[in-house]
């Protein structure tokens, strides 16, 4: 098992698609897991291995989409009846375990993502020192002259985590920069002066680029630092990126955590007490126009049994 999500973590790692690596690493009777146990959690939530059961799995899972969101990994503890100890617990987020049988989970959750891409259209002192700075940044590094600047730009995938410097000083600049702005790149700036960027956008203005793709142009490129040789506007454009992505994650995350908040995504089980997905269980009774959500099979027979003895603890 661990070989078999290894492979496939190699495998997600080659295509550059981000997962999250959960690993239990220690345990108290009885659980079904136990340390060394493994899953691999993908993007859309589907899971590879096996970390526990209905308890355990939905919030590694809610933890691992965080994690991917946020860039940072988690300890979870799910905690046991009479097994929380406060000697133990910094940094740890814990979850009552909420199966029958019992039992301690200590589980770590590793978000891997892929190299963030920097496309550098053009040549020239500042094309050069960028690269070799956005590579001691652990960014992955494209570099595409301006005679193979249209046909390079086609062959990319240019997401939100992607960034685009155009410094061609006059070659292509409005074809390169068109192209770039109809795509979801998250950062796309300019190297150029203030005169011959603000003729730049007038033409892509002219040229019919929608307004809201316009705005997204950075023109110049760069922090307004003061920078004057190459060197040193090859550090500002590099810390506008930095600072355009860190701000925008923040936002995203902070975003994300409202709407689910808003959304009221989760249930409480009646039965077990535990937290679930309203959209992802499958087992669910509806009494008195309520609709009642359940982690497993067994919670929800249980309830079926006698449902006005269970509901009452529910909140309307």
């Amino acid at each position: 098992m661990g070989e078999d999500l290894l492979a496939l973590a190699a495998d997600l790692g080659r295509r550059g698609e981000p997962f999250a690596l959960a690993t239990v690493v220690r345990c108290e009777r009885p659980t079904s897991a136990k340390p060394g146990a493994k899953a691999l959690i993908r993007r859309d939530g589907t899971v590879s291995g096996w970390v526990g059961g209905a308890c355990a799995e939905p919030v590694v899972v809610r933890e691992a989409l965080l994690a991917l969101r946020d860039g940072r990994p988690r300890f979870i503890g799910l905690i046991g009846e009479g097994g929380s100890d406060p000697r133990r617990t910094e940094g740890i987020l814990e979850y009552a375990m909420t199966c029958h049988s019992g039992g301690t989970l200590e589980i770590y959750v590793e978000p891997f993502l892929p190299k963030a891409l920097l496309v550098l259209v053009g040549h020239g002192p500042v094309v050069e020192t960028l690269a070799a700075l956005g590579r001691d940044a652990d960014y992955s590094i494209v570099v595409l002259p301006a005679d193979a600047a249209v046909d390079g730009l086609d062959r990319l995938e240019l997401t939100p985590r992607a960034s685009v410097v155009v410094a061609t000083h006059g070659d292509l600049d409005e074809e390169a920069l068109a192209r770039v702005l109809a795509t979801e790149v998250g950062y796309v700036s300019l190297l150029a002066s203030r005169k011959r960027a603000a003729v730049i956008i007038e033409t892509l203005r002219r040229q019919g680029v929608p307004p809201e793709r316009l705005d997204r142009l950075k023109a110049p490129a760069g922090l307004d630092i003061g920078a004057v040789t190459p060197e040193e506007i090859a550090v500002s454009i590099l810390a506008e990126i930095i600072h355009r992505h860190r701000s925008e994650k923040v936002a995203r995350v902070e975003t994300d955590t409202n709407q689910t908040s808003a959304a009221a995504i989760e249930a409480k089980d009646p039965i077990c007490g535990m937290l679930v997905a309203v959209g992802g269980t499958r087992y669910r009774s509806e009494v008195s126009g309520q609709v009642v959500y359940f982690c497993c099979l067994r919670c929800k027979e249980t309830f079926d049994t006698d449902p006005q003895k269970y509901i009452v603890g529910l909140d309307r």
